[in-house]
């Protein structure tokens, strides 16, 4: 229990350093992060005791990648695959070395209905968010054609992935770790991961947004709807409400 606050502190700290101070400082701190909880899966040589530790490294990996990715000259819509797909990679990775089953990290259906119906919810929660954030269009007009492609990329990417490391991988160690208490300590963790957006009202959006996420994923079984919701929610933040409302 106090190390996995103290890794949420640290996480926390990189996080506020990458924003206020320098990328490169809190670059250094997520690579000291990753081998600290290497060296200490290596050293007790015990996987089922440090199983939420050894997750973490996933969160680690994200920023060490996503900050590390020389991506200037590529166009914004394609920064997603280079990042997400080692992020998927090192998911597989860490999930196979936990021993977790397709069922253990919502890797199924569910029931198909209730799990499109909390797809829907990225609609509104899509303009919700772009309500605080008004971030730039990454498309340049709004139209069918032109949208499928970068809603396809953010569904695989911003959804699926995101939602296999921190409803999949992470909730599960979380919830095994400290009951259902573990959803709040990893809707923590992702709402903290959005501190570079520079809005408090964001952070607790998401933050709210990542509880009913993690009470779903519990409560069906399955990330199939969540990854929906997800991958909406980013299309209509990103491409959809910056050319319908900017």
């Amino acid at each position: 229990m106090l190390s996995a606050l103290v890794y949420l502190l640290i996480i926390t700290a990189a996080e506020i350093v990458t924003v206020a101070c320098q990328p490169l400082f809190g670059l250094g701190i997520y690579i000291l992060l990753l081998f600290s909880i290497i060296f200490r899966v290596a050293k007790t040589n015990r996987f089922h005791p440090d199983r939420l530790i050894l997750s973490l490294s996933l969160v680690a990996l994200i920023r060490i990648i996503s900050l590390a990715m020389p991506l200037s000259d590529i166009p914004q819509i394609w920064w997603y695959p280079v990042i997400y797909l080692p992020l998927l990679i090192g998911t597989v990775i860490v999930a196979r070395t936990l021993e977790y089953n397709f069922k253990d990290i919502g890797l199924n259906w569910g029931k198909i209905p209730i799990q499109i119906l909390i797809g829907l919810t990225g609609i509104g929660l899509g303009f919700a968010e772009y309500a605080i954030l008004k971030p730039e269009a990454i498309i340049e007009t709004l139209s069918w054609s032109s949208l499928v492609l970068p809603g396809l990329i953010l569904l695989i990417t911003t959804g699926f992935v995101e939602e296999l490391i921190f409803r999949g991988v992470l909730q599960k160690a979380a919830l095994d770790s400290f009951g259902a208490k573990g959803i709040i300590y990893i809707s923590l963790i992702f709402a903290i991961l959005h501190i570079g957006f520079l809005s408090i009202t964001d952070i607790v959006f998401v933050f709210g947004v990542a509880l009913i996420f993690g009470y779903l994923v519990k409560k069906t079984g399955s990330i199939l709807g969540v990854t929906l919701a997800h991958g909406i929610t980013n299309t209509i933040l990103f491409a959809v409400a910056p050319l319908l409302l900017g």
